[in-house]
């Protein structure tokens, strides 16, 4: 086990009843009294008690639900990542707390040595599972923790010395770190989401900019500088002083630090030393998206010591994950294709890359965010042969397809599920095309999770044609 904090904590709190909630409250349970005076744990307003909180209560850890008010003074509050700042839950931590914190924030202080932070709308699980792979493959162990769903709490009591933790960090997460400090971070992209959290985009790209708030000149910020709020990021850390990686999927961005793509090789430079790491046709992820990822995560890796082989070998072998742009199943010369995390704008316009443009059927809909859409609706209409428009969102994506200018002749159809989707789209699919669910939704009016939307979609496939090519 690496050392930890051993500073005192006093009366402590933990907010919500999720994963994290739970990860931590075992956690505390398992320190010393001369460290943790007491736990409570507050579920919300809107929680209820269950088998899992009545063990806890057996242990003599006090559980309270139903109410968002907390009915104590405490001297730390760790709160879940799902409740937001400006919540009456959050705001009666800060008032009973000397001080209120997230669980990264939290892991980090009780055991801060050899982290990297992974951040961005997108590509955060890939680039995170990606480096995890990397640093194993230099003879590193290493971890992914964070918003990939390991709680890393949880992890700390089992953490062997040398350990890498390998952070994927969400803008809820990281918006309330205050010392949280990564030895190398990594910024993919900020494009608008989850704006009703935070208020505004503003407020979303300032928790994103938090991971690299205590860096200092040893470190490394690798940040893409392919959109415009990225780039102005990398801008404010140059003029920090700090070790600022740029990377772009369009060309050399001219700093001494540099990943990029240039002459069809994905290219390294620190200093005055250039390496090639791999030909683009030959990584084994798709889509410029995922180039951007690959460019980030070796960056990493190479700054930590893994050697340029080994870096080469990953990215020329890695898979990609479930609900991912994960290969589904062919059939008749038809590709199926998961894409069911991507559950916004930008996510979709970025896989739709990984295609040839006039060969997709795209799968389009799901709970909605109303969230702008002419930037979808153009991509869509310039890469997309066929659109599919279902769910609860399906009628207000259908009208922004169709007012496009419809020069490309895109076939705009509507249905009711996701099932309907999926056969609308065998109906129409020719040889040579792919039938692609990439929702710019969230799930929730039909599912729990895009991973059960995911799961059931590969479902269908393989029952509509008997489980052939799945």
């Amino acid at each position: 086990m690496q050392v930890t904090n051993k500073d005192a904590l006093g009366k402590v709190c933990v907010l919500g009843f999720g994963r994290t909630g739970f990860g931590v409250v075992e956690y505390l349970a398992g320190l010393s009294a001369e460290r943790v005076e007491s736990i409570v744990l507050f579920g919300g307003a809107s929680a209820w008690a269950s088998e899992k909180t009545a063990e806890l209560e057996a242990r003599g850890i006090r559980v309270v639900c139903g109410t968002d008010e907390l009915d104590d003074e405490f001297d730390l509050a760790i709160v879940s990542p799902g409740i937001p700042p400006t919540s009456a839950f959050f705001a009666s931590a800060v008032a009973h707390a000397r001080e209120v914190i997230g669980e990264p924030e939290f892991a980090w202080r009780e055991s801060p040595q050899r982290w990297v932070g992974i951040t961005g709308t997108n590509g955060k699980t890939t680039t995170t599972m990606l480096v995890t792979a990397l640093l194993e493959a230099g003879g590193l162990d290493a971890k992914a923790v964070g918003n990939i769903g390991v709680v890393a709490t949880g992890e700390i009591a089992q953490r062997p010395e040398g350990q890498w933790f390998v952070a994927e960090l969400s803008s809820f997460q990281l918006a309330t770190t205050q010392r949280l400090h990564p030895r190398v971070g990594i910024l993919l992209n900020v494009t608008p989401d989850h704006l009703e959290w935070h208020g505004s985009l503003e407020e979303y790209a300032k928790a994103k900019e938090r991971l690299f708030e205590n860096f200092d000149e040893a470190d490394l910020a690798i940040v893409s500088v392919d959109d415009g709020w990225s780039r102005d990021v990398a801008e404010r850390l140059e003029e920090r002083g700090l070790r600022v990686c740029r990377v772009s999927v369009h060309g050399d961005p001219g700093s001494a630090n540099a990943a990029y793509v240039e002459g069809g090789w994905l290219r390294i430079r620190a200093g005055v030393c250039v390496q090639a790491l791999i030909r683009r046709e030959n990584l084994s992820l798709e889509g410029e998206h995922n180039v951007q990822n690959a460019l980030c995560a070796a960056a990493l890796a190479l700054d930590l010591g893994v050697s340029l082989d080994a870096v080469s070998d990953v990215l020329a072998s890695f898979k990609p994950l479930e609900h991912r742009i994960e290969p589904c199943g062919e059939h008749n010369g038809v590709r199926f294709v998961n894409d069911s995390k991507a559950t916004n704008v930008d996510s979709v316009e970025k896989a739709l890359t990984a295609f040839e443009s006039g060969t997709v059927i795209v799968l389009l809909g799901g709970h909605d965010k109303g969230t702008e859409l002419t930037t979808l609706a153009q991509a869509v209409s310039s890469h997309c042969r066929v659109a599919v428009c279902y769910g609860e969102a399906g009628p207000r994506i259908a009208a922004a397809l169709r007012a496009v200018d419809g020069t490309t002749g895109l076939e705009v159809v509507d249905a009711v599920h996701l099932a309907d989707a999926l056969e609308a789209a065998v109906k129409r699919a020719c040889p040579g095309e792919v039938v692609l669910l990439s929702p710019a939704c969230s799930s929730f009016d039909e599912f729990k999770s895009f991973q059960e939307r995911g799961a059931v979609f590969k479902g269908l496939v393989a029952n509509m044609f008997g489980g052939e090519g799945a």
